[in-house]
């Protein structure tokens, strides 16, 4: 099956990556043989530090980039160390406040992202895993002190991380969702992990934005592919939204279909089918 794709999109956690987090030769070498004749967006909720490697490792560091789950969307112009902004939305440092205040006194690792600043409270078990996993190194810094800086340079949060035991994660959803069900999204990426973002950003409205602003397309020809959530409206939005079989129950039922996990290189064979005939 060949069709004319106008872009790819895809997930990185628990879609295009293997079992060890990492990109797959067959993936890396099935993005490359594209050779850059059509977009290939990397989306995710990762700030965009932890993203370039991976760019760079596909060979499409000239993309564009769709970093906390879509409140962030940029792309790097070659020769230039600093990307193009093509929308940034942030939570309002009143509220990133408010969020920190109920994690005192429970035992809850607090990360603030702004672009591509990432500040953890301590150099904990919940940093180093993530500082594992994205390749990139916080700066440790109070949350307080971090909230009176951004007040002070009239910057927000692009992303909140609360990391800890579930129960501890259960409350603070529950306290978010009842105090700012207007203002956040809150998005548990893993029973012990909750990322909030602004309500008003997703995947697939960033997708959506930037087809349309930098190639002059709609989403009819775009085939994106994800796992959890946070991937839904992109699915849906996408002329093709397929799911790898790992995902959650609700993602398979909203994906016009369903390719292998992503341990098995399930974006990789789908781009195959669709691309080259295989």
């Amino acid at each position: 099956m060949s069709l004319e794709i106008s872009a790819i999109c895809t997930d990185i956690d628990g879609t295009l990556l293997d079992s060890q987090r990492q990109l797959s030769q067959q993936t890396i070498a099935t993005v490359k043989r594209l050779e850059n004749k059509i977009p290939f967006v990397l989306a995710s909720s990762r700030m965009p530090a932890a993203m370039r490697h991976l760019q760079a490792e596909l060979g499409i560091l000239k993309d564009p980039l769709i970093a906390f789950n879509g409140g962030y969307v940029i792309q790097y112009i070659e020769g230039n160390d600093t990307p193009v902004v093509y929308d940034s939305v942030e939570i309002p440092v009143s509220i990133v406040a408010a969020i920190v205040e109920l994690t005192n006194g429970r035992e809850v690792s607090v990360s603030l992202y702004n672009r591509d600043d990432w500040y953890a409270p301590a150099r904990d078990y919940w940093t180093e895993r993530e500082e594992k996993i994205t390749k990139v190194t916080s700066v440790i810094k109070a949350p307080a002190e971090v909230i009176e800086l951004w007040k002070t340079n009239g910057k927000g949060a692009h992303k909140v991380m609360c990391m800890g035991k579930e129960q501890q994660i259960d409350f603070i959803e529950r306290e978010l969702n009842n105090r700012f069900p207007n203002d956040l999204h809150n998005y548990r990426s893993r029973p012990t992990y909750l990322e909030i973002a602004p309500k008003a950003i997703s995947k697939g409205s960033a997708l959506e934005m930037i087809m349309k602003k930098l190639y002059g397309k709609s989403l009819e020809r775009v085939m994106s592919f994800g796992d959890n959530y946070n991937d839904i409206e992109m699915l849906r939005m996408s002329g093709i939204g397929i799911a790898v079989s790992n995902a959650r129950r609700e993602v398979l039922d909203v994906a016009s279909e369903v390719t292998d996990k992503s341990t098995d290189d399930g974006v990789a064979k789908s781009i195959a089918k669709y691309c080259f005939n295989a």
